[in-house]
Order: structure tokens, then C-alpha cells, then sequence
């Protein structure tokens, strides 16, 4: 009868959607395979992950919370691309006043499972209350977590670096050679962000008490990629470690193409010659400056080459420009689209050849499944150290910026993209993304992983 079980599992993620996504598609494979899975986050979020396709036979039960009203935090801001980064601390104090209704359902359902993010540090103690297993989701790659570093010296207050300067080279745990670290630059910004903390909790406390909390670690990647930096994770954090695969999403799967937008784009595409277009997106979370943005407008308008720019409407927050003239001068070879775009489907036209990414570990797996080449252009977090270990791998060609203040130039935009795109020297990329297709685009690959996540939970003992 155990061997035949059903689960029922409930994910509840960190209110950020390169979280909100991956637990989504976790949730998606769990339910294929036939176990109740419960999805718990704020009803605005829930609206606004991708539509189930009618076709699929399985469901998901979507548990609405109410995000508490909180001092300093913008109405109807539930998610982090609501809000400027110095606001996300304001999220996360009302992230933490979901407690007492995320507990009461705990209490009424039940549940054998909780899968569950960095952020609810309060979590674990409530779930191992109630007899409920839990399991940490990590939805960045082993590499990350590892350089990271151990969450139980958080908790023992045994932090060995305290300095942006210590984040500049690979930390003393990795024991082979590596080009994984920060540039001072990048680390200056994310130390930078961090001085005021309205929830009164760091995200390095968060992230200790989460991990030393759980039964097990999971982990958004696959052995086929980064076993060597997988093998470290064990030992770093005293806990089981399981690889759930890269998860990549389907086209299939969702109906989200707002059939008006995918034709006009459609068309667009098959107009252009095989491999020979750009496809520009910095996702939800990053934020250009102004610089930024114009320098990158104006190497794309440099490169000569044509490009879809999926370039979403900025908030009221923050209002940034494109340089006047440039949709203008570049209409016959590049579209700036300021609406939702469908990225699996324009990723997947043979039309596209690079993709100019920030490198979150979500859209890398989007581009990879496709084998197109990457060209790297990180902002925030662990997008850096993303780009560093893809440049190793050949699968990508990160833009140069200054070492000294991270500014970037039209130059070197153009002139990545026209390596990548045109020269003999770019071919490597071209090769390498597509023998990644075999590991980021394998579905059974990916089902077989799910497969074991689930011989695990249903063996293991509840703690």
C-alpha cells in the first residue's frame, strides 16, 4: 500500500517570479505524476503564472493568501518585480505575515510534504510541529549554492566573509580549479542594497534556518551538468541532497500565447533569415539604469544585426528611455516589443539565433533546451556567477564591462554580439549550446529525476 501512496505535496515559494515559476513547474511534474499537490502564494501571483494548457490531465488545488497591508510597502505590490529593490525588504516583512494563515491550512490539510523557499525562516519548526516532511528548494544551480557557502555557519554565527572583497575569489570549499566569484563591482551593488532591513531578518538568517530546517535539500539542476559541484553539496550542508532535473518548461504544456501576439511575431520571424536575429530579454528582476539601457540600444543598433527586444513596460518606479530615434532608425531589422512576449515560443522559431540574457538561471535553461548561444549581460545576484561558469563552458560570451565601476559600452555590446553572430571565433558557442540542448532539452532526462524525487519523499522518514 506505501508503494502506491498518493502524496499530497504543497510548494509554497519566495513572492518572486524566478521562484514563483520554478516551484510552478515543480508543482507541474509532481501532479503528472498523479499525486495532490496544493500551490500557495498571494491570489495577484497565482493570476498571473502561465495558463494551464485545456489539454493536460492533471491539476493543481491554487491556495490564495492574503499578503497583510504593511507601512512602506506600494498597493497591490505582491511580487518583487512590483517594486524597486530597495522596496523588496517591505515584501518581505509581509511575506512573514502570511504565518498564521499559511499554519492554519497547515493544520487543517495536513499535507505528507511542504516544499518550501529561502524566505520563510519561521517554517520548519510549524511543519515539523505538525508531523509534516519538509524539503528546501534551492531554484538556483548547485555552482550557486556552493559558493554560497554553508548554511550552518550562519546559525553558529560562523560568517567567513564579511568583506565585498572576500566574494571577489572562489571561496576555500571549492577544491578544484574554478573562475566562480563576484567581481568587486557586483558585490558592491548587492552589499549595497542590503544596509536597511525593515523585516528585521537578513536573507543570509533566512537562508540558514531554512536549510538547517529541512529533511531535504532539492535542487534545480542535474548531475548530467555539474555533478563535481552537486558532490559538494552534502558535506556543506549536513543534509540529503536531490536534484529534481532543470525542470524546463513546455510550450506545450501552457496557452498562454495571446494568439495576436504570437502571430504578429510569428510572421515577423519568418521573415528573417534562419539563426540571424537576437532575441534581447532581461526578465522580471533585473533593472537596467538609464545608461544602461542606452548603451545596449545603441550596440544592438552598432551590431547591424536584427533583433527582437522584448522590452517590458517599465513601472511607475522607474520610467527609463530609449534613445530618441532609435525604433525609428532601426525599424527595418528590429522590433521593440513593450508587451508580454511568448519567450518559449520565439526561443524555439529557427529564426533566432543569440539570445542576450541576464543569465537568471531560469531563462539560461529556456535558451539552453533550444541550444541557442547565449551573450551575457548579468545585473543582480547569482546571474553573475551564472555567466562566469557558462563563459567556462564555452556555451556563451559574457559583454565586457568596466572592471572598476561595471559601466557598460555601446562598443562592447556591438562588438560581443557580432563575435557571437558573425565570426569564425563564435562558432565555439554555437557547438557547445548545442550538445547543451541534449542535457536542458531532455524531457526524459527530466522525468527520470522527477522519478527519483519521488521514490525519495515517499521513503523518507518523517523527521
Amino acid at each position: 500500500m506505501a508503494e502506491t501512496k498518493k502524496l499530497h505535496v504543497v510548494l509554497f515559494p519566495w513572492l518572486a517570479f524566478g521562484h514563483l515559476i520554478p516551484f510552478f513547474e515543480l508543482a507541474k511534474q509532481i501532479a503528472r505524476k498523479g499525486h495532490k499537490v496544493s500551490y500557495i502564494s498571494t491570489s495577484r501571483n497565482i493570476d498571473r503564472l502561465p495558463k494551464f494548457s485545456q489539454k493536460l490531465n492533471y491539476s493543481i488545488h491554487f491556495v490564495n493568501l492574503s499578503l497583510p497591508l504593511t507601512k512602506g510597502l506600494p498597493e497591490n505590490a505582491e511580487a518583487t518585480k512590483d517594486v524597486p529593490l530597495d522596496k523588496v525588504q517591505y515584501l518581505k516583512k509581509a511575506f512573514d505575515g502570511l504565518e498564521s494563515e499559511l499554519t492554519q491550512f497547515l493544520e487543517d490539510s495536513v499535507p505528507d510534504w511542504i516544499i518550501y523557499d529561502f524566505t520563510p525562516y519561521w517554517l520548519p519548526p510549524i511543519a515539523g510541529r505538525l508531523g509534516i516532511s519538509r524539503a528546501f528548494f534551492s531554484t538556483f544551480n548547485a555552482w550557486s549554492s556552493v559558493f554560497f557557502g554553508p548554511a550552518k555557519d550562519v546559525i553558529d554565527g560562523n560568517i567567513q566573509r564579511t568583506k565585498p572583497e572576500d566574494f571577489t575569489v572562489p571561496p576555500k570549499w571549492i577544491p578544484f580549479p574554478s573562475n566562480i566569484a563576484f567581481r568587486l563591482y557586483e558585490i558592491n551593488r548587492y552589499f549595497g542594497h542590503g544596509q536597511e532591513n525593515v523585516s528585521g531578518v537578513s536573507d543570509w538568517h533566512r537562508f540558514g534556518e531554512s536549510v538547517s530546517g529541512c529533511d531535504v535539500f532539492l535542487v534545480r539542476s542535474c548531475n548530467e551538468l555539474e555533478r563535481e559541484w552537486l558532490d559538494l553539496l552534502p558535506e556543506l550542508h549536513q543534509k540529503p541532497i536531490v536534484p529534481v532535473g532543470l525542470l524546463p518548461p513546455s510550450v506545450q504544456d501552457t496557452e498562454g500565447d495571446k494568439s495576436y501576439a504570437w502571430g504578429f511575431i510569428n510572421n515577423w520571424l519568418a521573415m528573417q533569415r534562419k539563426k540571424s536575429v537576437v532575441y534581447v530579454a532581461l526578465g522580471t528582476e533585473a533593472t537596467p539604469s538609464q545608461e544602461e539601457l542606452t548603451e545596449l540600444a545603441h550596440g544592438l543598433e552598432l551590431s547591424g544585426l536584427p533583433f527582437f527586444w522584448a522590452l517590458r513596460k517599465q513601472h511607475d518606479f522607474l520610467l527609463l528611455k530609449l534613445p530618441e530615434g532609435f525604433e525609428e532608425r532601426t525599424k527595418t531589422r528590429g522590433i521593440v516589443w513593450m508587451s508580454w512576449a511568448p519567450q518559449l515560443r520565439i526561443l524555439e522559431h529557427d529564426s533566432v539565433g543569440c539570445f542576450l540574457t541576464h543569465c537568471g538561471w531560469g531563462s539560461i535553461i529556456e535558451g539552453l533546451q533550444f541550444g541557442k548561444p547565449l551573450v551575457m549581460l548579468p545585473f543582480l545576484g547569482d546571474q553573475a556567477l551564472n555567466a562566469r561558469c557558462l563563459e567556462e563552458k564555452m556555451v556563451g560570451l559574457e559583454i565586457p564591462r568596466n572592471e572598476r565601476d561595471g559601466s557598460l559600452t555601446r562598443n562592447s555590446v556591438a562588438e560581443s554580439l557580432k563575435l557571437v553572430m558573425n565570426d569564425e571565433k563564435g562558432k565555439i558557442y554555437w557547438e557547445k549550446a548545442n550538445e547543451m540542448r541534449k542535457i536542458f532539452g531532455n524531457r526524459d532526462l527530466c522525468d527520470n529525476y522527477i522519478d527519483d524525487f519521488i521514490e525519495f519523499v515517499r521513503t523518507e522518514v518523517i523527521v
